[in-house]
């Protein structure tokens, strides 16, 4: 059992860290919002840091999971940030879904502390942190991604080391590349068989045991259909994703002309009021 410390207890970070202590990992958490970390801390038992610093001083390893590049940045580094507090040896896992850049950023400046680093976005939601079956992909070397292998367990159901810093970011892009498209074509179906008086049910039923299945298509299919959306992945963080990735293809020259428009399909979501709507209410824009 390890010594560890959990920074960002949102609705990824809060499962993912309790998962650490079901498994008897002694867990320190941070949370911009304390109160968010007493809640955690009656629930799970461990303790509460009032500053990242502070839950980093001591731990083996540090996971964090908080919302963007800048979030990330300011639970690192500075006078309170968790690298002032860790020592040489231990490792810091980064679990946000970030840039490949801050990644590769962190990385540098944990090295010279003499600190690992591993950057680790997950797949799978906030029903795959709740009930452990993540997906993550990983960047960093090998040694340093051998020491937190198996504490990650603790919540996922696949684990691999993609390459150096950034490229389990930059995995993560592709993840979502594929998702952005996908989804797009699962929300045109459901609506053209709408519009064809079609039973929407029956015809995602029989099309999901064929070529067009898919995850979103099982999990997601029925409630596109009822226009529930309200559970999930949220359009804000898809486009904040999808922005990422964005980015990045402008600087390695990918065209990517599928997931610029539906991150404009996203915008018109977040016009609609559906800033929080699961990413599968892109439906919802084809039937107002």
């Amino acid at each position: 059992m390890a010594k560890v410390a959990f920074l960002g207890l949102g609705v990824m970070g809060g499962p993912m860290a309790g998962h650490l202590a079901g498994k008897g990992h002694a867990v320190t958490v941070y949370n911009r919002t304390a109160a968010k970390a007493e809640a955690w801390v009656k629930a799970h038992g461990g303790s509460q840091a009032s500053t990242p610093r502070a839950a980093a001083q001591g731990a083996e390893m540090v996971f964090a999971c908080v919302g963007n590049d800048d979030d990330l940045r300011g639970v690192v580094l500075g006078a309170d940030g968790a690298l002032a507090g860790m020592s040489a040896g231990a490792v810091f896992v980064d679990h946000t879904t970030a840039s490949a850049e801050v990644a590769r950023e962190l990385a540098a400046a944990a090295s010279e502390k003499g600190v690992g680093f591993v950057d680790a976005p997950v797949s799978g939601g906030q029903a795959g942190a709740e009930n452990g079956v993540l997906t993550v992909m990983c960047g960093g070397d090998a040694g340093t991604y051998a020491k937190v292998e198996g504490v990650i367990a603790a919540y996922a159901r696949a684990c691999r080391l993609m390459g150096p810093a950034g490229a389990g970011q930059l995995t993560k892009m592709v993840n979502q590349i594929c998702i952005a498209g996908l989804v797009q074509g699962l929300s045109e179906g459901v609506h053209f068989a709408k519009r064809a008086g079609l039973d929407v049910e029956a015809v995602l039923d029989v099309i999901s045991k064929g070529a067009a299945g898919s995850w979103q298509m099982e999990n997601r299919g029925a409630t596109m259909n009822a226009g529930k959306f309200d559970f999930g992945f949220a359009v804000d963080w898809m486009r904040k994703d999808l922005g990422i990735l964005l980015d990045e293809a402008r600087r390695n020259g990918a065209k990517l002309p599928v997931s610029a428009l539906v991150d404009q399909f996203y915008a018109e979501v977040q016009a609609m009021g559906g800033n929080r709507w699961d990413t599968s209410s892109l439906v919802a824009r084809l039937e107002r």
